[in-house]
């Protein structure tokens, strides 16, 4: 009866290890079924957003002698600005709102241009303001009483629709994401993860350090990030930093926000005026505000930088290259400004679609679900609702030991990870009842030689 018992207990055992196996099998199929394609099913890239703005293809249509920008409206209604009846006729008919200006943007532009081809004077920065139809030139505190009479003699030659106003603080790089990088050139913070479909780099500010700069993560030099490759500034304000490890880790996807959490980027696209917007770095944390132009140009200390978004968001030393972001759309990274997070300021940024088309390389992100994969870029939220009613993204924890992380592979069915454990288990346990019979079959031979020849 014992020996029967024993082989029936054997002969289930096989037999659940081999539905185990099959099992096992069966969901490691699936698993690699359902990864996107891609090296290393890394998530999804995407380079450039085309979406020009708010109206941007009824603007283009119309044309920069009849229009003088656009931006969000307080109602989350996109605004035109146009300079004669019928372009407002065409504006209102496309559900947009119109707005009379006296001044188009090629009349902007040219005062942008003339300002431009004047002696350089550091300290000093101009935008275009689509909301008051005027070009305002802005100094700051490092601006002597000479240089700032010529530049207000230029503005009056110009028109009066050159505004000037003098700035508290000054103009300067926010070197000293968003986890921190550190270096002999300085403090600064982590942009975007980016790759050119072999390698992955940091997006970060360009004035953060020039070519071969090597970046930590700790101040004792021990944890090394990467080093720097590309490097453009002065004239735009951006870099990348190579991974000394190869890649960005777990969740290439997600900036950082402080308190351990994140929010996971989706796509890339550039911003409009007026639109709610959240900016992340290693020194000041979560920061939010407001688009108040594009196109700026500021000559820093350093230099001259172009083509920057400019917010009213707040920003410190060390916050330079961390990211900015609305909807989980990466707009842009930290360059400089004034001011700083108690008195309030100033804050210019490169733009992401200007970085990534220059470099040739392609953001990291993935879909509204968090799922790795390939999926139509999601298109910007302008317009989509008030400003006020913006968000920086999905939340997502940034958190946890590698321990933790290998675990939620493990479990997550969309993973090999399960399956594989299934097939280990079923082979252990196959194995097991191979050795256990073995042993029995010795004993039981032993105990006969035993009983027949003692």
């Amino acid at each position: 009866m014992r020996h029967a018992r024993r082989r029936l207990v054997r002969r289930v055992t096989r037999l659940a290890a081999v539905g185990g196996l099959l099992l096992g099998g069966t969901m490691v199929t699936r698993a690699v079924a359902s990864e996107s394609a891609g090296p290393s099913a890394v998530p999804r890239t995407f380079a450039e957003s085309a979406t020009p703005g708010p109206g941007g293809e009824l603007v283009a249509r119309l044309g920069t002698s009849r229009t003088a920008g656009s931006w969000i409206g307080d109602d989350g209604r996109p605004v035109v600005a146009v300079t004669d009846q019928e372009a407002a006729a065409a504006v209102s008919e496309a559900g947009m709102k119109p707005k009379m200006v006296e001044h188009s943007m090629d009349e902007l532009k040219s005062a942008t241009a003339t300002l431009r081809s004047a002696p350089r004077v550091a300290g000093t920065a101009w935008v275009v303001d689509y909301r008051t139809n005027q070009v305002v030139v802005r100094g700051d505190s490092t601006v002597s009483a000479g240089d700032w009479s010529r530049m207000t003699d230029m503005a009056e030659d110009i028109g009066g629709f050159v505004r000037m106003e003098r700035t508290e603080g000054t103009f300067t790089t926010r070197i000293n994401g968003a986890q921190p990088l550190l270096s002999t050139a300085g403090r600064c913070s982590a942009g975007f993860n980016v790759t050119d479909g072999r390698r992955f780099f940091v997006l970060t500010a360009g004035h953060c350090g020039p070519d071969g700069s090597v970046w930590f993560a700790d101040s004792s030099g021990t944890d090394q990030i990467g080093r720097t490759e590309r490097q453009n500034f002065p004239g735009a304000d951006y870099s990348l930093i190579k991974y000394s490890a190869g890649d960005p880790g777990a969740t290439p996807d997600v900036v950082s926000i402080g308190g351990g959490k994140g929010v996971r980027i989706t796509g890339a696209a550039d911003p409009a005026v007026g639109q709610r917007v959240f900016r992340s770095g290693s020194t000041s944390g979560l920061r939010e505000g407001e688009v108040t132009a594009l196109n700026a140009t500021v000559n820093y200390p350093e230099g001259t930088v172009t083509g920057l978004i400019e917010t009213n968001v707040c920003a410190e030393p060390g916050d330079s290259g961390g990211p900015m972001f609305s909807e989980g759309v990466a707009l842009g990274v930290t360059s400089g400004g004034s001011g700083d997070c108690r008195s309030g300021g100033t804050t210019y940024f490169q733009p992401v679609t200007k970085a990534l088309a220059a470099l040739d390389v392609q953001l990291l992100v993935s879909d509204e679900g968090g799922k790795k994969g390939a999926a139509p870029a999601p298109a910007p939220s302008q317009g989509a609702g008030a400003p006020a009613d913006a968000s920086p993204g999905s939340s997502v924890p940034v958190t946890g030991e590698q321990a933790a992380t290998l675990l939620a592979r493990l479990a997550d069915p969309n993973n090999v990870g399960p399956g594989l454990l299934v097939v280990a288990g079923s082979m252990v346990a196959l194995v097991a009842t191979r050795f256990i019979r073995a042993e029995q079959d010795r004993r039981d031979y032993r105990r006969y030689y035993s009983a027949t020849w003692g």
